[in-house]
């Protein structure tokens, strides 16, 4: 591919800063996204032009269009840290990438909290199970006093000092 003429570069220059600018507004084309293929397309020149060139002798230069693509991607990047989202769908990812971080936490809060239920079900269960195998002792005593054991009289007849 031969080389372009200044005034062909020019043109080419300008169309590239007002795609540039359209697209940095958020006035992206139907199926583009807010990026140098989109930009080279909008613009009419070969994405190639964004990047360097590397020459037969290995020695790599500057592409004709690649400070126009720096500036680019600056911009870009200055418009997200100002909270700012040309493409939409770039928004949309950001903003389910952080309810999907906020379900996670959620989630992780709930497994804790069902976790420490369980687990105080489990003591729960065996506290009532120990009690009620308690309470049915008491309620069934064995019919036969263990031998140690001594039987107390019932005869009151024989009272020391005096009842009042």
């Amino acid at each position: 591919m031969g080389r372009i003429s200044d005034t062909d570069r020019s043109r080419n220059e300008e169309a590239i800063r007002a795609a540039m600018d359209r697209l940095l507004r958020g006035d992206l084309p139907p199926g583009g996204r807010c990026d140098l293929k989109t930009l080279a397309a909008e613009a009419g020149v070969t994405r190639t032009g964004f990047y360097p060139k590397k020459g037969r002798d290995g020695s790599v230069r500057e592409g004709p269009y690649q400070h126009l693509g720096d500036e680019f991607v600056r911009r870009l990047a200055a418009l997200r840290d100002a909270g700012e989202m040309p493409d939409s769908r770039d928004a949309q990812i950001e903003r389910l990438k952080a309810q999907n971080a906020e379900l996670k936490d959620r989630v992780a809060a709930r497994d804790t909290v069902i976790e420490e239920l369980t687990a105080f079900k489990k003591l729960v269960l065996s506290r009532l199970a120990a009690q009620q195998e308690e309470i049915t002792r008491l309620r069934n005593p064995d019919p036969a006093p263990p031998a140690r054991l001594t039987a107390v009289s019932r005869n009151h007849g024989d009272v020391i000092g005096t009842c009042s």
